[in-house]
């Protein structure tokens, strides 16, 4: 059984953990320079860490369903602490770049964190369970920009790194001493359990659909918060650095649906609350073109960051709500291959921002997000459909 200090406990580590990949994205334009870095290579600072997430995410969130849980956990978090320790002391750009990579792929910890908690948790509260968790997460991921940016502002890059890896070593002991041992059922190979994972994928077509869905709206969000910098970087809004943090702040406000969502799930109102939710998404990019235009609104602007915010955490608490009860003894991977299928649709619309937003401005870049979430609510609806005709 979960208690409430172990779930806010949870939520943290989440979040704390899951910041470790947004950390040096608004920090590129000091480490670049400071470790010899072309211009033209500098990407290679969030490429790589992407690339090491989704590694993770295939090779090592499956080892949630076949190593005890505890052990896993904290020594993935030391490991992750080494190469937090390795990015701050970094002599040059390659040992940066190589850090980059094992902090993508130790990151992923935080997805065999989610799927423990759904196990502690009874059926009747996993859905308010798993909201809670959920919160830290996307608090780690909305607010890991900001909070890199404050600090870098006063003492330079490389202390965020530093910090964050004593953080990982706490966190290793706070988790050793707070979490119960769970051996997990599958009891067959490693390279058996990879294997599973293109099994469960073709074999359910709940995961395939919920994914699908999630990664429209999480391109999206992508979009908008690698886009929106640069709008209120530019002459319409004039914000320094420092402003664009606290804008980001104010935004992580919508994170606090995560836990409404996850009681909308445990009462059996998941169909509507799926469908509200990418509702919402695709008004919040309405409301952010008309903030856009013009001389600028920075309040609509913030009510749509947070509308947004709050459209997409819903979802996909209430996702995951759904894809746990798939499989009890298989939710790591069930996780693992859902992060991995709408964590792409992220890079996809975080890759539309810049081409967007130099092609045809905020406008161009407002419109390609609301056809997102107007993607994902067909999709949707066709799912409906079908379910109604199989009856």
């Amino acid at each position: 059984m979960i208690t409430g200090p172990l779930t806010v406990t949870l939520a943290a580590a989440c979040g704390l953990i899951v910041a470790n990949l947004y950390y040096a994205q608004p920090l590129i334009g000091l480490i670049g320079p400071d470790l010899g870095l072309p211009v033209a290579a500098q990407g290679l600072v969030v490429t790589l860490a992407q690339i090491g997430y989704g590694l993770g995410l295939a090779l090592v969130v499956p080892l949630g369903d076949l190593l005890e849980n505890r052990r896993l956990i904290c020594t993935i978090l030391c490991l992750t602490a080494i190469a937090l320790a390795a990015a701050t002391l970094a002599p040059t750009a390659p040992v940066f770049l190589a850090a980059c990579l094992a902090i993508g792929i130790s990151s992923v910890v935080a997805q065999i964190l989610v799927p423990f908690a759904a196990h502690l948790a009874p059926d009747a509260r996993r859905g308010r369970v798993v909201g809670n968790v959920m919160s830290g997460l996307l608090l780690g991921i909305l607010l890991a920009r900001p909070v890199a940016s404050l600090i870098a502002h006063d003492a330079g890059w490389r202390p965020v790194f530093g910090i964050s890896a004593a953080a990982m070593l706490i966190l290793s002991l706070v988790l050793s001493r707070s979490l119960p041992r769970r051996l997990p059922e599958h009891k067959g190979s490693y390279l058996s359990l990879l294997h599973s994972l293109w099994i469960l994928f073709i074999s359910n077509p709940t995961l395939r659909r919920r994914a699908t869905c999630h990664a429209a709206l999480f391109a999206g969000f992508s979009l908008f918060w690698t886009g929106v910098p640069l709008l209120l970087a530019s002459p319409v809004f004039g914000y320094t650095q420092r402003g664009i943090a606290f804008f980001a702040l104010a935004g992580a406000a919508g994170a606090i649906a995560a836990p409404v969502a996850g009681r909308f799930a445990d009462r059996g109102l998941t169909r509507a609350g799926m469908g509200i939710a990418m509702l919402i998404v695709a008004l919040s990019f309405l409301l952010a073109h008309v903030a856009g235009m013009g001389e600028g609104s920075v309040l609509l602007l913030v009510a749509a960051a947070i509308l947004l915010d709050l459209g997409v955490s819903s979802n996909l608490v209430l996702s995951q709500r759904v894809i746990y009860s798939i499989d009890a003894a298989a939710r790591s991977r069930l996780n693992g291959v859902f992060m991995a299928i709408f964590f792409t649709g992220g890079a996809i619309g975080s890759a539309l921002a810049s081409w967007s937003y130099a092609s045809g401005g905020w406008p161009l870049l407002s419109w390609i997000g609301f056809a997102f979430g107007i993607l994902a609510l067909i999709l949707y609806g066709l799912e409906i459909l079908g379910a109604r005709k199989a009856r």
